[in-house]
């Protein structure tokens, strides 16, 4: 026989199940009143999660691997960063930094520096045309700073990525004032460097064969002092070694010599035909 304790358990067991189940289901008789809880919680939270779940996925769709890509302008100068920490360029080549501008180097409108693409010789043996513009995020305007910006080029890998002896070497040191030319966009400013003078001129890419994929890093230095007055800028006694004559030694060297931050970087990787 039933007691009236009993039964009165059984009844607010009912009275719960009623209440936290999806209609139409049947909930099992003597079930625990807590497993019945922890049940409703992860069903709720289930619901919360996986919209938020199957909207990283779509995101995902059609990058390599299924990642979820940073495509926002805002993300440029982290996914920046994080390329460079992914190819050993940072620290490498370079100490640890946050861009604050984005640097676009082309050759042509199909060659392009892209963050680690790979381009043929043949096809940058002229000076790219370097651009830099400000994300979207910048904090602060460089419009009308007349700040004069330095644009390096640096092979860490010479003669090969694993034997660097000759590394770095020196590609490229140029150097003028930007003018913010006017883009339509109130979200961005492009840079555009004018006046700009070698300092070193620019050598193209020849990684000699069979030494695998060279990286070609790009970096532009602001003065660290922010300075808007003229710069008086070392010339390397030589391209190998950036005049350092130490092996594994180059523009980072060479940049704190000159009181020059980083601000921005690209690379792209180049090969020569016989491997």
């Amino acid at each position: 026989m039933t007691s009236h304790t009993e039964a009165g358990q059984e009844a607010n067991i009912n009275r719960l199940a009623a209440l936290l189940s999806p209609r139409g289901t049947t909930v099992p008789p003597n079930i625990n009143p807590f497993l019945l809880l922890a049940m409703f919680l992860f069903r709720h939270a289930a619901v919360a999660v996986l919209p938020l779940v199957a909207r990283a996925l779509a995101h995902g769709n059609g990058s390599p691997g299924g990642q979820v890509v940073l495509t926002t302008q805002e993300s440029a100068p982290y996914k920046v960063q994080k390329e460079l920490k992914d190819a050993e360029i940072i620290p490498t080549v370079i100490d640890d930094f946050l861009p604050s501008l984005i640097l676009d180097a082309e050759w042509s409108s199909d060659e392009y520096a892209s963050l680690g693409n790979t381009l043929k010789v043949k096809k940058l043996q002229h000076e790219p045309r370097i651009t830099l513009s400000e994300p979207s995020d910048s904090s602060a305007s460089l419009r009308g700073s007349n700040m004069t910006y330095v644009v390096t080029l640096t092979d860490p890998d010479a003669p090969s990525r694993s034997n660097p002896k000759w590394s770095e070497m020196c590609h490229f040191i140029a150097a003028g004032i930007h003018l913010s030319a006017s883009t339509g966009d109130e979200r961005c400013s492009k840079i555009h460097l004018t006046d700009l003078q070698d300092i070193i001129p620019y050598k193209p890419p020849g990684p000699p064969p069979k030494t695998g994929k060279h990286r070609y890093v790009f970096l532009a230095f602001a003065p660290a002092n922010g300075t808007t007055d003229p710069l008086h800028i070392s010339k390397p006694e030589d391209r190998q070694h950036w005049g350092t004559g130490k092996e594994g030694h180059g523009v980072r060297d060479w940049a704190k010599a000159n009181g020059l931050k980083p601000v921005a970087a690209n690379f792209i990787y180049a090969k020569n035909k016989k491997q």
